[in-house]
């Protein structure tokens, strides 16, 4: 049966006290400590000297496993067996300490994979049938029950229900779904049967590249992670080194060996490189943690790093900055109240499908009566004549009106314009735009409070439009008209611009922003949910529509990089203090201990504040 590390540290812990107390009190002879003292070092410590065996036998050997037998062993060789019992025994202690650490932070991790359907329920001229999500093709009906998770993305054809998409998109409020609507794999169905017709097979759904994105995360180190690596591969010869200098050189000149073999194996204990090796990747780790909590998904720590760096954001407008669909900017009544003006638009325009059409009618919360309403005649390209109370009623642009020789008036918005007459009487006019999304102007305010100094938009719209977008979001520069090939020329130009050794953050809706996604320094799809687009091209996935997530993005960037430099500066600089001591005889083994398992407790607790996603509010 194998023992817990906690348990046995508990055990050793307590032998070693006993030990410590009979050694101190005189209570048994020198020769009979030995035996204690060793059976708390094996029993903490046994997996540690078998792994360090292990890796001398297979040529890795300079790794802090090594530095801990050498160190203990060389302890209990000149009699100081409570130090090098202590040595292994507290290694042991942060050991667990950076377990419980890393298991904390992959909590949240777990939760998304947690979101893996087990299974599908496969609508059949049988009966329903429990199939592996694999199994399911395209058109394919399922089933989805209360509770249980939606095993494919697809469009539910029956039943309405309200679904939990938290482990998705962080939001913690569920979304309501009825028939055409679309529903993405890992949302969990909260009170209602649902069926869903199947629109993508398993491998592309949104759960798949979800987990993908989530493995490939944990793989892709920063700068710093990288730096790290290298700087333990030659510190640990190099204290080895150091050590056996220590050692040897006084000898050979005639000093104690005892004090200066003493001296070396504290000089080895305290030089052990855990608290950096452990610490730094362990904060990109938590950071990477907090961003899924929040539901945004970064591919990796070299992401983060960089985005603490951002001196500039450039964004699309459509689907970005503002929703990608029509919504009522302003209503111009002349024969009538602007509330008749709009029911009038929304019964003329009954019939249609066209995205103005679904707009207007989604405006007019009254309803209407629709056995009102009588024939209607489309007129191509210019809008449709709909019979109303036996009237007739024109809907559309200012072609339609002049056709039928009623006078608007010479006024005419850059924006989408439904002109309404009744009988030949000019009634006013619905202006409509693309609608701000909720939170852009908040979201660009913040990112010019925390430092960035530069916001572009980049959009194929009319100039009138674009700069109508960047004027009530607050984005200083807007350069519209844009074929894709001139957003990537206006992108490359911003970052030739950009201050030395700053990045340029480009944000898209995931969809037509590939290029320019793939081209910035960090690349961030906005409303990635389900875009394949998304999740491949982006170096960040924010997945749902929020914009003032980007900015919160940026701020757990900065968070993280300001933790792990702390890291970094507090445990080398306290382990060349107590090296510099070890050497002159003023640190004994236990300030080592101190210093080692100490300064990495510490390291590792520092980096658990990235964890706390409460200080960048409800976003």
């Amino acid at each position: 049966m194998k023992i817990s590390l906690a348990r046995r540290i508990i055990i050793a812990l307590a032998v070693f006290a006993a030990g410590m107390v009979l050694h101190h009190t005189h209570s048994i002879p020198e020769s009979a400590e030995l035996p204690i003292f060793l059976a708390a070092y094996l029993i903490v410590g046994y997996d540690v000297l078998i792994a360090a065996v292990r890796n001398i036998l297979r040529g890795n050997f300079l790794d802090e496993k090594f530095l801990m037998m050498i160190a203990s062993v060389g302890a209990f060789i000149i009699g100081s067996y409570e130090e090098g019992t202590a040595v292994m025994l507290f290694f042991q202690v942060g050991e667990w300490f950076e377990d419980r650490a890393v298991n904390s932070t992959r909590k949240s991790i777990a939760d998304l994979m947690d979101i893996q359907p087990e299974y599908a329920n496969l609508v059949t001229e049988s009966g329903v049938e429990r199939v592996d999500p694999e199994e399911v093709v395209i058109g394919d009906i399922i089933e989805v029950l209360p509770g249980e998770k939606i095993p494919l993305d697809g469009s539910v054809i029956e039943g309405s229900s309200s679904l939990d998409t938290s482990a998705l998109t962080g939001e913690s409020v569920p979304r309501s779904v009825s028939a055409g609507d679309e529903v993405f794999s890992g949302s969990v169905n909260i009170n209602a049967k649902l069926r869903v017709c199947v629109t993508k097979e398993y491998a592309d759904s949104t759960v798949s590249k979800v987990l993908e994105l989530v493995e490939d995360s944990i793989s892709r180190k920063a700068p710093v992670e990288k730096f790290i690596t290298k700087f333990a591969r030659y510190y640990t010869p190099a204290v080895i080194a150091g050590a056996i200098f220590v050692a040897v050189i006084p000898i050979l000149l005639g000093q104690d060996p005892k004090t200066w073999i003493y001296r070396a194996l504290t000089f080895l204990v305290v030089s052990c490189p855990c608290a950096v090796v452990i610490s730094v990747p362990l904060g990109y780790f938590c950071g990477i943690g907090a961003a899924s909590k929040l539901g945004i998904l970064v591919k990796g720590g070299n992401y983060l790093e960089a985005l603490a760096h951002a001196s500039a954001a450039v964004f699309d407008k459509t689907g970005t900055l503002t929703e990608g669909k029509f919504g009522i900017d302003k209503i111009e009544a002349v024969g009538c109240s602007e509330g008749d003006l709009l029911k009038l638009a929304a019964m003329a325009e009954s019939g249609s499908n066209h995205p103005i059409a679904v707009s207007l009618r989604r405006s007019c919360s009254e309803g209407f009566d629709y056995s009102r309403i009588g024939s209607s005649e489309d007129r191509s390209g210019m809008g449709i004549a709909t019979s109303i109370d036996g009237k007739t009623v024109l809907a559309g642009n200012r072609k339609l009106m002049e056709s039928e020789g009623i006078r608007v008036g010479a006024d005419e918005s850059a924006f989408t314009t439904v002109y309404l007459a009744r009988d030949g009487e000019y009634l006013g006019r619905i202006i409509l735009s693309d609608m701000v999304k909720e939170g852009a102007k908040e979201m660009v305010e913040e990112l010019e409070s925390i430092g960035i100094s530069r916001t572009v938009m980049l959009t194929g719209d009319s100039k009138a439009i674009g700069e109508d977008v960047a004027s009530k979001v607050g984005i200083g520069e807007a350069h519209c008209e844009l074929l894709p090939a001139d957003k990537i020329s206006h992108l490359e130009e911003i970052i030739r611009s950009k201050p030395e050794n700053t990045n340029v953050v480009y944000v898209g809706d995931g969809i037509n922003d590939a290029p320019s996604i793939s081209r910035a320094d960090i690349g961030v799809a906005m409303g990635g949910l389900g875009s394949d687009a998304a999740i491949e091209a982006a170096d960040v996935v924010i997945m749902d529509d929020n914009p003032g997530k980007v900015a919160t993005t940026i701020r757990i960037a900065r968070r993280t990089n300001g933790i792990v430099k702390q890291n970094i500066v507090f445990a080398l600089g306290v382990k060349f203090a107590i090296l510099a001591l070890s050497v002159v005889g003023i640190a004994n083994m236990w300030l080592a201990v101190i210093g080692d398992v100490g300064v990495a407790m510490i390291a590792i607790l520092n980096s658990m504040r990235c964890m706390r996603t409460s200080i960048y509010g409800k976003k």
